[in-house]
């Protein structure tokens, strides 16, 4: 067997493994449904519109991400982190009961406080399932053990995405929506209390209660380690660029392919089954040599801007039907077959790019650090997307295409190619 599938046949990393995507599902599930619910039905609960509204659930989700991560790599550090994720699970479950009372109560303000405790629960379980990884794997897995949950990771996404949407659409959704989300949330915490113990490397750990003063103070620390802070700016740029494609795919699909609602799931598959493949082929590249993993990181840089590029190009040459068209009725859409294509290489060059990034991450950290470090990497991301998005915003606001903003990152991106360089990171 190849080492992912020997890995995926280990107590040492299936648990956690297991634990991770269903907790990305639920999250996205939750998030999505409620944003659903929010866009058509929220009338009768509000009067925000609810373009608004949906913009402010997204706000509300990341912003635990700015105040809570600091003390989520503090406590990851400190605490055992497999016992950790099982008092994580445990909130997860109470979330979804929150959840569960603000739709039976149809309390706007409940339903937001949910999504804010989900946000929580992401903040509190990012540091764990990343900082554990090279306390259970062997340095020489850890590039297929990130690749995996990279993988899992952006499956859960598209997976939670799609059933939210369904869930969000059928009579009852909200009695379902919930149901669902105490399913997967009770199968999280019963993987995850099949996690071995990993001993925390700093049980003498104090816990700064000011969240601000520890936010500065473990941003500070990852910029002193400058292969650390190398890793986590390209890491935080992949998502920035990530996000932005992401939250463009529904108008794409819509304005410029003449796709409906499940021509948006096409578009999305190519993309992520793409951060899969390049995922695992990263993996089997650096199967014997995972040292020389950072070689993958420029190639696949260079991929992001090639293949956003001609993206931009080949959106100009198709030809959008006269009417919505569905996902197999959109494969014959003259010029699809090329997007799809661009889709698909820029997801596997992102998994080239990505994979060995959190590696230098993991093993370029302070073992006692370890987990603060991927708490700071959280934190950045988190602010690196909401620039990304306000950009984003602001180009399309300004009278930009969807494809123009494509081409804008396909050059954005060669810049931060060139940051990267500077800061450190060098194949």
């Amino acid at each position: 067997m190849s080492r992912p599938a020997e890995l995926l046949c280990q107590r040492r990393f299936l648990p956690l493994f297991i634990t991770q995507f269903l907790g990305a599902l639920n999250d996205n599930v939750l998030k999505n449904a409620l944003i659903v619910l929010f866009t058509f039905q929220a009338a009768g609960w509000t009067t925000l519109a609810p373009g608004i509204l949906a913009n402010l659930a997204a706000g509300i989700f990341i912003l635990p991400f700015f105040l809570f991560s600091a003390t989520a790599g503090q406590l990851a550090d400190k605490v055992d982190k497999a016992f950790l994720a099982r008092l994580v699970k445990q909130l997860e479950i109470l979330i979804v009961g929150v959840a569960g009372l603000g739709f039976a109560l149809q309390s706007l303000e409940i339903l937001l406080a949910s999504l804010f405790l989900l946000g929580l629960h992401s903040t509190l379980f990012g540091p764990v399932k990343y900082a554990i990884l090279p306390q259970h794997l062997k340095p020489a897995e850890l590039i297929a053990g990130n690749a995996l949950v990279e993988s899992g990771t952006f499956v859960a996404i598209l997976a939670g995405t799609l059933l939210g949407g369904l869930l969000a659409a059928v009579p009852g959704a909200r009695l379902w929506i919930t149901v669902a989300g105490l399913v997967i949330a009770v199968l999280g915490l019963l993987a995850a209390r099949a996690i071995p113990p990993a001993v925390p490397p700093a049980p003498t750990l104090s816990i700064n209660r000011n969240v601000f003063a520890e936010t500065a103070h473990i941003l500070g620390l990852a910029r002193e380690n400058r292969p650390v802070f190398g890793a986590i700016f390209g890491i935080s740029w992949f998502w920035l660029y990530g996000a932005v494609f992401l939250a463009q795919i529904p108008a794409y699909a819509k304005t410029i392919l003449g796709g409906d609602e499940t021509s948006v799931t096409l578009l999305l598959t190519a993309f992520i089954v793409g951060i899969g493949a390049g995922s695992m082929l990263c993996e089997r590249l650096t199967r014997n040599h995972a040292a020389r993993s950072l070689k993958l990181v420029l190639p696949g840089g260079l991929g992001l801007s090639v293949f956003a590029l001609d993206l931009y190009f080949a959106s100009q040459h198709v030809v959008p039907g006269s009417a919505a068209a569905g996902a197999l009725a959109l494969l014959d859409v003259p010029g699809i077959v090329r997007v799809l294509v661009d889709l698909t290489l820029l997801g596997l060059c992102g998994g080239l790019f990505t994979v060995p990034l959190y590696t230098r991450l993991q093993q370029a950290s302070a073992p006692a650090q370890r987990a603060r470090m991927i708490a700071a990497n959280n934190i950045m991301n988190a602010l690196f997307m909401v620039v990304g998005s306000l950009g984003a915003a602001t180009l399309l606001a300004a009278g930009g295409s969807i494809p123009a903003l494509f081409a804008v990152l396909a050059v954005g991106n060669g810049a931060a190619l060139l940051a990267l360089r500077h800061a450190g990171v060098r194949g």
